[in-house]
């Protein structure tokens, strides 16, 4: 599937990959298109355009309609995704929601059933488990991503109610870092595509690692979902989502999405082009800055537990998924403070260098109570279960000095 150029590296192709100076002007930097339409050369050439667009014949037109349907910012972004992803192609959405709401509306139609793992993030929860059903769509979760039987399990249960239409998970999960085995899900739906009509495709968010650090599709997965707003955009100042896979699949989301009207704007595309230049060093210092934060945390008497993946124990099958699977840890996480909301509220109102904020994967440090914001609209019991309790903080380490983070943190504990 991948159109990556071997000798090249990803960390190259985040820097140009996808323009070409010589379409305008020669400018070292692409420009921003922003335009709402665009302007036939004739005729003829309208409706070749119009026919290879809507009709998917391939017959040579090139150019664009109308910026709904796409523009020349959207084009550079998706190949420059598609490239880090290893994908024959990309959509890229308007916000990461706009992503996987498309992926879930094209995949699954009334009847059929969604296997996907817990927890999974709080909007994925409220799309699937609020919106879902009045389609006549059920879902089914799976609470060990690492065991086969958990998840078998859930799928069972799935085609009974009905045909599976997609597995879904996060991984690591949002904010639990709970890890799902890639390959092993992708051996699953395979079993369930024998016992029914059509095997389920799986998607991957892998928001909280992003391509730098876990390529899904090299595992299995046949869709890939990415929140761009997060690690790709890396300043905290867009919204964007995007997803890679096979080209079939993909051109579907592009036609879905171009009914929706969720495409990405030039403006937000010209802003993610400038930051996937950085994403790979942004990626490696916040990664170095986490492992010191969650080292300090995990020693820290007033920290119950923390889940950053370089601590999963040797020979757990988690552990197991995640060496195979990853290249790093990544810089998000969440931890347990030895109390409760009470205690969480005062430690967080004394953080001074920390920003308590939702969101992750910025320059800045971010931290959250997930079950007061992320997760408020997930019913208590089930974001329990999923381990989301009001002694749980998650944290998006960014790319300040690293003991300046700590000693923040450490101040703050102080209040528990």
């Amino acid at each position: 599937m991948s159109r990556r150029n071997d000798t090249v590296r990803r960390e190259t192709l985040t820097v140009g990959h996808g323009y070409d100076p010589a379409t305008a002007n020669g400018a070292a930097k692409p420009p921003a298109y922003l335009t709402s339409t665009f302007v036939y050369p004739s005729a003829q050439a309208a409706k070749d355009l119009h026919v290879a667009f809507f009709d998917g014949v391939d017959n040579g037109a090139g150019g664009h309609i109308y910026g709904r349907l796409g523009h020349p910012n959207l084009d550079m972004v998706e190949a420059r995704l598609a490239a880090l992803d290893g994908a024959e192609a990309s959509a890229a959405f308007a916000t990461g929601m706009a992503a996987i709401t498309a992926v879930l509306l094209t995949q699954l139609s009334p009847g059929d059933t969604l296997v996907h793992c817990r927890p999974i993030y709080g909007g994925t929860d409220a799309f699937v488990h609020q919106e879902l059903p009045r389609f006549g769509i059920r879902a089914f979760g799976f609470s060990d991503g690492t065991d086969r039987e958990s998840i078998e399990a859930a799928a069972d249960a799935a085609i009974a109610a009905g045909p599976v239409g997609l597995v879904w998970a996060e991984t690591p999960a949002n904010p639990t870092a709970a890890v799902t085995d890639i390959a092993l899900l992708a051996a699953v739906a395979d079993d369930i595509g024998r016992r029914q009509v059509r095997r389920p495709l799986v998607g991957i968010d892998n928001t909280f690692l992003g391509p730098f650090v876990q390529s899904p599709l090299a595992h299995g997965a046949d869709l890939c979902m990415t929140s761009l707003t997060k690690y790709a955009g890396g300043h905290s100042d867009l919204l964007a989502g995007g997803v890679s896979g096979g080209a079939d699949v993909i051109a579907r989301l592009k036609m879905f999405r171009t009914l929706v009207g969720s495409t990405l704007d030039a403006h937000t595309s010209w802003l993610l082009l400038r930051s996937f230049e950085t994403m790979h060093l942004r990626t490696e210092r916040a990664a170095q800055n986490a492992l010191a934060v969650a080292t300090f945390l995990r020693d820290h008497p007033k920290v119950a537990s923390v889940t950053y993946l370089g601590f999963l124990p040797a020979g757990t099958r988690a552990r197991a998924a995640f060496e195979r699977q990853c290249s790093g840890a990544g810089s998000t996480f969440s931890f347990r403070i030895r109390g409760g909301e009470a205690e969480a509220f005062r430690m967080l109102d004394r953080l001074r260098v920390l920003r308590m904020a939702v969101s992750l994967g910025g320059t800045e440090t971010l931290i959250c109570h997930p079950a007061s914001t992320t997760h408020y609209a997930v019913p208590k019991e089930r974001r329990e279960a999923a381990g989301i309790d009001d002694a749980t903080l998650r944290l998006s380490v960014g790319i300040e000095h690293v003991d300046d983070l700590i000693a923040d943190l450490g101040a703050a504990l102080e209040a528990i």
